[in-house]
């Protein structure tokens, strides 16, 4: 089985591998990735991220499989029953093919905005258990208890710690696939590294008897470096980019009236069993929300945007249309301003009989570019160096020992565009 890939080129799976990636790709509930956007909205700031989760997936399982290879050329370090067997390595690649299989429309809005809306990461456990889904049933019949083995794997809880690592870890495949292919369908070069170098670095130590994937220090710090680097820069100019976060607040807003209409008895038309559900605070079921995809949210947007609902149809217009809200950056380090910031914003737009409630914003987008355990525990990322005691990443590299635990803010106000003018005014004397 041989696929092109923009980001990692010819993708070969064959034996084993063909035959788990074969049968999982045509089940209903892979294929709806092909229906959610691996980005959101960026294809509104950045016109060639038009990629998929589907994608993703294909992707990360073939860096698993990249990434089996190196743990097999290397397992002469590892214990016997520590060793990769066919059962593991199965598991794993359906492990990294279906670990986005919870994800809702627009990316992670739906889970935020919603009452009552759960995370992905607890949808993508449903669907693998839930014996009525096709993505199950495909499971059972490769293996059986293989759903079971493979929900463990996405949690952590697999008898290979190691591999668990690999699929959701500091370092995992979803985000070696995921930098590189984010920074080339956008445009932008932030997200590169060398993968292949990366994984040739990788080897096998033992942290108080628990075995762990580690990096070669020599070879390895480099590449791993501009991995979490690049991590960084990503989330920067393209995860939380204004225009991005502004388009974000403009469907958070819409959830939000679409949420208060159903609680009023007025629920626009059409409507997704989902959204009615998570609104009431009812049970969704999996079959529910597997009927959301962005195409179908668009759907409805296309017919709330000439509903009833004047609030409604303005919200969607505007995202229809890309009227998106502005933004203005606030002082990272000065939270008491970013209060006094949002309450003249919406003394300005309130004053013009808008609700701010569903129109002003205090955006705060925050990320951590390198975490490391401080609580004793061997999880994370540890270096190996000739003739040195086994070291944290963070304690070997200087440049991710800058980053280690560090939180970075970017506060933003978010507003309508057309009282631009006026709020800058009123808040020329705040920002400086």
């Amino acid at each position: 089985m041989i696929l092109r890939d923009p980001v990692h080129g010819l993708i070969a799976f064959d034996g084993m591998a063909e035959r788990v990636v074969r049968a999982l790709l045509d089940t209903r509930e892979v294929q709806r990735l092909r229906r959610v956007r691996q980005l959101g909205l960026a294809s509104l700031v950045f016109p060639g991220a038009e990629h998929t989760r589907f994608s993703h997936a294909i992707g990360a399982a073939h860096v698993m499989q990249a990434l089996q290879q190196r743990i097999e050329d290397c397992s002469d370090e590892l214990p016997p029953e520590q060793r990769l067997d066919e059962e593991a390595k199965a598991d794993a690649l359906a492990a990294a093919l279906l670990h986005d299989l919870g994800h809702g429309p627009f990316s992670h809005l739906f889970e935020e905005v919603l009452p009552h809306a759960r995370h992905h990461e607890q949808w993508t456990r449903d669907i693998l258990l839930d014996p009525a889904t096709e993505a199950h049933q495909t499971l059972e019949a490769i293996s059986s208890g293989m759903s079971e083995r493979v929900t463990g794997l996405l949690s952590g809880d697999y008898r290979l710690g190691y591999l668990s690592q690999s699929v959701s870890g500091t370092l995992d495949v979803d985000r070696a696939d995921y930098l590189l292919r984010d920074s080339h369908m956008t445009g932008v070069r932030y997200g590169l590294y060398d993968l292949d170098w990366l994984l040739h670095a990788l080897t096998f130590a033992c942290v108080d008897g628990r075995w762990v994937l580690a990096v070669q220090g020599r070879k390895g710090l480099p590449p791993v470096e501009s991995f979490f680097l690049g991590r960084h820069f990503m989330y920067q100019q393209v995860y939380h980019h204004n225009a991005t976060r502004a388009a974000d607040a403009l469907v958070r807003a819409i959830f939000m009236r679409v949420s208060e209409l159903i609680l009023e008895g007025t629920p626009p038309d059409p409507l997704l069993p989902a959204f009615r559900a998570a609104a009431l605070g009812e049970p969704i079921s999996v079959d529910a929300y597997l009927r959301m995809d962005d195409s179908e949210l668009l759907t409805c947007l296309s017919a709330w945007e000439h509903g009833s609902d004047p609030t409604l149809a303005s919200f969607s217009r505007r995202l229809r249309s890309r009227e998106l809200p502005k933004t203005v950056p606030l002082p990272e380090q000065r939270p008491e301003v970013w209060n006094e910031a949002l309450e003249r914003t919406r003394e300005v737009v309130g004053s013009k009989g808008v609700r701010t409630d569903l129109t002003v914003w205090l955006d705060d987008a925050d990320d951590v570019p390198y975490p490391e355990p401080t609580d004793g525990s061997t999880d994370g990322l540890w270096v190996t160096l000739r003739h040195q005691p086994l070291r944290r990443l963070g304690d070997a590299s200087f440049l991710l020992g800058q980053l280690r635990n560090k939180r970075i803010n970017r506060p933003r106000l978010i507003f309508p565009g057309e009282y631009r003018e006026e709020v800058l005014s009123v808040l020329h004397d705040v920002l400086d």
